[in-house]
């Protein structure tokens, strides 16, 4: 993790200029911060704050994080490193009818495998909106008395059409002048369960007439009949996220309150509401700021959870971990690292202005982040048979050639990887040609290449089935010409083929993946966002390795020399031995 000493090797932005001078200018000087969220009352005799700044990252938990938000994990719990400070892991529990258990658990796993912890100084900073609950019906209620809100009875239609438009102002609710006595008891009411959904909110009364829909009376709590996964039974009535998010900043002590674009609109009424609760006594300042910044769009993917949620249910792919989702759970699986998403991340930045970015750079941070590190090994993924014909002669009837290879190029401290070689082997179909195109460099009749770590070979012709397609190919090995000898420069050939020997060759499932939408834009011309569907997504091989992956560690990653990324499957989820391709060697969509 970074330190404030070393801020200044930090590529900088908006946002880091911010929390800079709010540092240098005193601004968040003062603050009081007890180790759990706190109102006025409960500030007044806590502590200094020992965080020089405090962040959060407030998922719903009513589905798996994605990409996008690891892109907001990185952020907020970066800068709150960078700058001596605390991210907070907030839950924001405000709409029973969505959430569970499962999905809090699955936010959390995504959070410590990024490599980030909400734990500090041996406080605990996870909170959940629903903790809070008690103050924000308080805070609600202090409101209606003193006029700044009331309860509607409008129908949700009325309440629609009376809201205006962009150039036309609101029309006041026929209950938006009630007695505040009267709109305590219908909200006293409204939690006792004495109204049917959606019969009455509570509306903050701001101006009916502002530039900024959002301001026109936006409404603070509704009616919800629905268990609540942490409070069960004891609410009926639930805040909205939008009064609840502030309150919960403040609260929890937030310095810098980070969003994405599309809260900008709402934070006239973020200010609004906090400075009137703080008028009132009920909130400590200094308070929080909000700041947005651009959220991540990637070409070739969805991100929104309930488009995520629907790919699920409706099973276009299997589960919130397939490995076609971006989801972390998914790109976890997919055998993407903490580090590579970091990295990414970090690449892309952060601004105000909405821009897609291609799903190359992610796999470009991904190969920089394992090629140093994953260990390379042998497959074939399409095979066909390789039959040495004079094998018998050259090396020995029965005999076999012991060959070897660096489990990593670039680090020969770990070692070698240990094969055979025999007379029969396997080739990928696509190094071998009966008619061969200009500029083809591997096998066909009468050529030569170099089996990789082996010998050079000659190719004396094939068989072929009924049908075309080659079923078996024949070559001579070429004494004196094993890698690492000192004939083995003394035929020169242009091509090098990768293989596994039949005899200690190791079956393995391949699943090999494309991008899941065919569009870089899924969502964007407005039509059926499902008919961009990708049908050709993920396709199933079965392949020969080298037997260094006998025994894989589940989640361990490997480059499979001329092909790419793959990691090794769990173990629990696959009767024998599994890899995903994560991606290829260069740019470019997987096939």
């Amino acid at each position: 993790m970074s330190t404030p000493e070393n801020v200044s090797t930090k590529p900088s932005n908006f946002l880091r200029q911010i929390i800079e001078s709010d540092l240098a200018s005193g601004a968040l000087a003062g603050r009081r911060f007890s180790g759990v969220p706190g109102d006025a009352r409960q500030l007044a005799d806590a502590p200094p704050d020992p965080a020089r700044i405090r962040t959060r990252f407030p998922p719903e938990p009513n589905g798996f994080l994605h990409i996008g938000h690891a892109k907001s994990i990185c952020l907020n719990f970066g800068l709150a490193a960078d700058y001596g400070g605390v991210c907070h892991l907030r839950l924001d529990d405000t709409n029973p009818e969505k959430e569970d258990e499962r999905y809090v658990e699955a936010i959390r796993d995504a959070v410590r495998w990024l490599g980030f912890d909400w734990v500090s100084l041996g406080v605990n900073h996870e909170y959940f909106a629903s903790d809070s609950f008690d103050f924000m019906w308080r805070a609600a209620c202090a409101l209606i008395e003193h006029g700044l809100a009331y309860v509607d009875e409008q129908s949700a239609e009325d309440m629609r059409r009376n809201r205006g438009t962009l150039t036309a102002a609101g029309v006041d609710s026929p209950w938006r002048d009630r007695p505040a006595q009267e709109s305590l008891r219908r909200f006293e009411e409204m939690r006792s369960g004495l109204h049917a959904e959606g019969s009455m909110v509570l509306r903050a009364r701001i101006d009916m007439a502002s530039p900024n829909l959002n301001l026109r009376d936006p409404a603070l709590y509704r009616i919800r009949f629905a268990r609540h996964h942490r409070t069960g039974d004891r609410w009926c009535v639930y805040p909205m996220y939008t009064f609840a998010h502030p309150i919960e900043d403040a609260l929890e002590r937030i310095t810098h309150s980070i969003c994405t674009l599309e809260f900008e609109d709402q934070r006239p009424f973020y200010d609004w509401l906090l400075q009137h609760l703080a008028e009132l006594g009920l909130l400590s300042p200094p308070l929080p700021r909000q700041y947005e910044f651009a959220r991540l769009n990637l070409c070739s993917v969805v991100t929104s959870k309930r488009k995520l949620a629907q790919l699920v249910e409706q099973g276009h792919v299997d589960g919130w971990d397939d490995p076609r989702l971006p989801t972390i759970a998914g790109l976890r699986r997919r055998g993407y690292t903490p580090g590579a998403i970091r990295l990414f991340a970090e690449r892309i930045g952060v601004s105000k202005s909405d821009a897609w970015i291609d799903y190359a750079v992610l796999e470009g941070a991904l190969r920089d982040d394992l090629e140093p590190v994953a260990a390379r090994a042998m497959a074939v993924l399409d095979p066909i048979p390789l039959l040495l014909t004079n094998w018998d002669e050259v090396i020995g009837a029965g005999r076999l050639e012991a060959c070897s290879a660096p489990v990593h190029p670039h680090d020969p401290e770990r070692g070698q990887r240990a094969f055979q070689l025999g007379p029969r082997v396997w080739i990928e179909r696509g190094d071998f040609a009966l008619q061969p195109p200009k500029g083809f460099f591997r096998l066909f009749p009468g050529g030569r290449v170099r089996l990789k770590y082996g010998y050079v070979i000659e190719c004396t012709g094939a068989t072929c089935h009924a049908d075309g397609s080659v079923a078996e190919v024949q070559a001579r090995l070429l004494p004196d010409t094993r890698s690492g000898t000192p004939g083995a420069a003394a035929v020169k050939v242009k091509g090098v083929i990768t293989w596994v020997a039949a005899v200690d060759a190791v079956a393995a499932e391949v699943r090999l993946y494309d991008r899941l939408f065919l569009p870089d834009q899924p969502e964007a011309g407005g039509g059926d966002w499902l008919e961009g569907l990708n049908p050709h997504s993920r396709r199933v091989v079965q392949a020969w390795v080298e037997p260094s992956l006998r025994h894989a560690p589940a989640g361990t990653s490997f480059q499979f020399e001329r092909h790419g990324y793959f990691v090794a499957e769990r173990a629990e989820q696959a009767g024998g031995l599994v890899f995903h391709r994560t991606t290829g060697l260069r740019d470019g969509r997987g096939g």
